[in-house]
């Protein structure tokens, strides 16, 4: 191994970040933490265009995203109005009445390599009548408002879950702005009237601005949410659509006061005549909105139904959103990388929205260009590993319409009989014949997630894993008996979700 001193002479490569927002600051504030010997930081936004965010819930991965930058749990979450997240309650999705809860923790514990549910499922056909999901601690915490972190120790139960937030996302945005500029990133307010590409290699090499100024960079980060200025306009990356299987295209949003009551620790989405409406607990108010298709419902029907639904009167106007499902078919094209809406859109169902920014930013920053020269194989693998990330959620959302017993509208009519991907298709029958929950490495939504789709919308194996008959049914059912009460018991030990909050304020 060579004992030589790591160089620190190399030029920097000139990173021009075009949008603030979620996605944006996240991007500076990541590159600035990890890359900064490798690469200077400019952001370019205006204040004129503001922030897409209209309260975000997020998946367990944010806290990673948190950690690494060394922000301080509880001053996050303090500035952000942040609460705690356990999972997603769905409800009236398989059938109107049914509701259960997608959790970020697993469903009991695999015996001899078996995953537990297949042991249920054999109870289950002798006449056993709990749930898989009694067997859940955060379902249990989320169904009594309870909340504690999760331990380090792989013998507690209280290891087998983790956690996200929920948090104003027009607070985020800004918060990490003052965090990336304090560490060296270059804010410039402007709006761009012009991009300049280089005429041998097509590469963006420069943005004009409104006040004529012109900024030159190495690589180009695209921000710009659906406008898509750089990956789109001046590029041309192709889009591929995905509204065939994803046809809701529009959100309308509004907030309200918080109801009387502990603050629940979940976000709640409950299926309607043409989509589905959310439900997000934060601290100072509830974030709500309705994702609708606009070939099933108008967009002032889907106000009215939204503001009908409200627990409290409205904080503001309804504000419709439109959008499209897909992605890009190349995220990181010549040398600009998208990120966020520039380069692709999965609606909030599974509130996935900032994971793909982050995964995106983590893929820029393990492939980032060495010495200024950006590599055909690392921009061919971060377009990889992007790909794989959607085209492995949009099946999963996907499966939250298709596998539904509902008739009472024309479009829930149109998700139950609809062509699905072959993928997706194949996921399902191997789960309806077997019980096996097809495998991946990579990407996300494992086998907890899926679980929790599939037998809460009504989707039951034929037969389970066949290693599982040997077990003596009274053996196994006083094991069931003997971990149900012990899920019962660590919830009763746990404090509130509202006192949990308290101790982080």
């Amino acid at each position: 191994m060579s004992s030589e001193a790591p160089r620190d002479d190399r030029p920097r490569t000139r990173v021009v970040i075009l949008g603030g927002g979620t996605a944006g600051w996240m991007a500076a504030a990541a590159l600035i933490r990890r890359l900064p010997h490798a690469c200077s930081v400019r952001l370019i936004e205006s204040e004129d265009i503001g922030i897409v965010g209209v309260g975000e819930a997020t998946l367990p991965h944010l806290r990673a995203f948190v950690s690494m930058l060394g922000i301080d749990e509880a001053e996050f979450m303090g500035v952000t109005q942040a609460t705690y997240k356990l999972g997603i309650e769905f409800r009236d999705f398989g059938r109107i009445g049914d509701a259960y809860l997608h959790p970020f923790g697993n469903f009991g514990r695999p015996l001899n390599g078996v995953p537990f549910h297949h042991y249920w499922l054999r109870m289950r056909a002798q006449g056993r009548q709990d749930s898989l999901f009694d067997y859940s601690l955060c379902n249990q915490m989320a169904a009594q408002c309870r909340f504690a972190p999760p331990t380090n120790d792989a013998a507690s139960l209280r290891s087998s879950y983790g956690y996200a937030y929920q948090f104003d996302a027009t607070l985020f945005a800004p918060y990490l702005r003052a965090y990336a500029v304090a560490r060296g990133v270059e804010r410039t307010e402007g709006r761009v009237v012009d991009v300049s590409l280089d005429p041998l290699s097509g590469d963006v090499s420069a943005l004009t601005l409104a006040s004529g100024e012109r900024v030159e960079g190495d690589l180009f980060v695209d921000c710009s949410g659906f406008r898509a200025l750089l990956i789109g306009g001046a590029i041309g990356s192709a889009w591929e659509d995905w509204s065939r299987w994803l046809p809701c295209d529009r959100a309308v949003a509004a907030p309200c006061p918080s109801p009387e009551g502990p603050i629940e620790p979940y976000t709640r989405a409950t299926a309607m005549p043409a989509g589905w409406r959310w439900r997000i607990p934060l601290r100072h108010r509830v974030g709500n909105g309705y994702v609708f298709s606009s070939a099933h419902l108008d967009e002032d029907a889907a106000s009215a139904a939204l503001v009908s639904a409200l627990e409290n009167p409205p904080l503001a106007d309804p504000r419709i959103l439109r959008f499209r499902a897909g992605r890009r078919a190349r995220s990181w094209d010549r040398n600009v990388v998208s990120v966020g809406l520039a380069s692709g859109f999965l609606e909030p169902l599974e509130s996935t929205s900032i994971y793909l920014a982050q995964g995106a930013v983590e893929q820029l920053i393990a492939l980032f260009p060495i010495d200024g020269r950006i590599a055909d194989a690392d921009r061919d693998e971060f377009n990889r590993m992007v790909d794989l990330e959607y085209d492995r959620i949009r099946d999963f959302l996907i499966l939250h319409y298709h596998a539904t017993m509902r008739d009472d509208s024309p479009f829930w009519n149109d998700m139950r009989t609809m062509h699905i991907p072959d993928s997706l298709a194949e996921k399902m029958e191997l789960f309806r014949e077997s019980g096996r929950v097809a495998h991946s490495t990579q990407g996300l939504f494992f086998e907890p997630s899926w679980l929790a789709v599939y037998l809460g919308q009504g989707i039951t194996p034929r037969q389970w894993d066949q290693r599982v008959d040997p077990v003596d049914p009274t053996q196994l059912g006083g094991a069931l008996d003997q971990l149900h009460a012990q899920v019962a018991a660590a919830v009763r030990d746990m404090p509130s979700h509202d006192a949990a909050l308290g101790r982080v304020a």
